[in-house]
């Protein structure tokens, strides 16, 4: 046994270089949601190269890799490969060279690892007690997201389980999140549009004022939040963005507001909408002004199974010592892992990737994210080990 971690092991060195090669290529390159052409060619031509893997194309711009060891389970394991529309603001060599879009928030890491961990386990294709599906996935950026597709197209029909990673900048570069149930919310979005009359703004009592009436929507919304819902259930009702008026003197006829929900409980999620729309309309008809308000559903939220979440807390600590593990506070940005949990026993971490040194404390999603690249190796070290691991325990 102690001949075989050796052996992953120098497999896991081996490969490396090319892991923070194969970041920096994607980095410099990419593609938005539903748009990942290039970066597909690239994932598929380079598991080509590597050898035994049996390939296939779902979509246009995703990528599925199997390798096929003795008769058993299946584990899944799923990196995400879409970039996000924003300008870098880094200035290293390798950024981004498409104007307008940037890996601003490490899925060119998350499919550096897992190439990674595609090689190591090709060269140890005889040593599986069974397959492992290696999922590249396009569009998790974009509602209604790539995994939803796949699991449409039957990724998910012989899976036994599946994990997935994400680098996060908020975790110190060392340190791997573990979180059991409820990890990341549903990411809801709605657009409301209030409709009343325009008119002069020195003369207010002849128009019906749609700004005033969408500024007590907007404050009233967070009384759901704040003595609707049981304070101890997670929910988020957050306003971003409200648009209306064109100058100083005139009361819009018209305003538009687009928001989010979040939250873990499905029931919850019920109840909001309604009680959302219950708030809107009142607030209108009191004024005289009409509505209108589209509530859209987001991802499921992604909770952690016991078992398989057990199972990636005890190699964390068999490989880095129990100072590596931190029980993270679930979050609630969203995540459309969650598909294919509905469909298999699942755990996502998250993966530090945060250091000071190297300026890689920027938020997700901010034109100055970039990541620690040392966090690379140990995803390729944690979906190698956890691959045999899976698959022993039922051999």
């Amino acid at each position: 046994m102690e001949m075989f971690t050796d052996r992953l092991q120098a497999l896991t060195e081996e490969v490396q270089p090319k892991v923070v090669e194969w970041r920096r290529y994607l980095h410099q390159h990419p593609e938005l949601s539903f748009h990942e052409v290039e970066t597909s060619q690239f994932i598929y031509e380079t598991l080509q190269s590597f050898g035994n893997i049996e390939l296939e194309r779902p979509t246009k711009t995703s990528v599925i890799g199997r390798i096929h060891g003795r008769p058993g389970k299946t584990l899944a394991i799923r990196a995400d490969i879409d970039a996000l529309p924003i300008t870098e603001k880094n200035t290293f060599p390798f950024k981004s060279q498409n104007p307008g879009v940037m890996h601003a928030c490490g899925h060119d890491g998350h499919t550096a690892m897992l190439l990674g961990t595609a090689y190591v386990l090709s060269q140890l294709k005889d040593e599986l007690n069974g397959s492992v599906k290696l999922i590249f996935q396009h569009a998790e950026e974009l509602y209604p997201g790539g995994a939803e597709e796949l699991v449409q197209k039957g990724v998910m029909d012989d899976v036994d389980w599946v994990i997935g990673a994400h680098l996060w900048s908020p975790l110190p570069i060392g340190k791997i999140g573990i979180v059991y149930g409820p990890m990341m919310a549903s990411p809801d979005t709605f657009t409301i549009t209030i409709k009343g009359k325009g008119g002069h703004a020195a003369i207010p009592h002849e128009a019906i004022d749609t700004i005033a009436i969408g500024a007590q929507v907007v404050t009233n919304l967070q009384h759901i939040v704040s003595r609707n819902n049981n304070p101890l259930e997670p929910l988020v009702i957050s306003v971003a963005k409200f648009v209306g008026g064109s100058t100083h003197n005139v009361i819009p006829g018209s305003v538009e507001m687009m928001g989010t929900v979040r939250t873990f409980n499905p029931a919850v999620q019920e109840e909001v909408a309604k009680r959302m729309e219950q708030i809107i309309k009142g607030i209108t008809s009191a004024h005289g002004a009409d509505y209108t308000f589209n509530y859209i559903k987001g991802y499921r939220p992604v909770i952690n199974a016991e078992t398989t979440t057990k199972i990636m807390e005890e190699l964390v600590r068999e490989i880095y010592g129990d100072e590596a593990i931190d029980y993270t506070a679930p979050s609630m940005v969203g995540e459309d892992f969650s598909a294919y949990q509905q469909k298999a026993p699942g755990t996502f971490i998250f993966i530090g990737a945060g250091n000071p040194e190297k300026e890689s404390t920027y938020p997700h999603h901010h034109e100055r994210f970039t990541i620690d690249e040392e966090a690379l190796e140990k995803g390729v070290t944690l979906f190698s080990r956890a691959t045999f691991r899976f698959l022993d325990q039922d051999a």
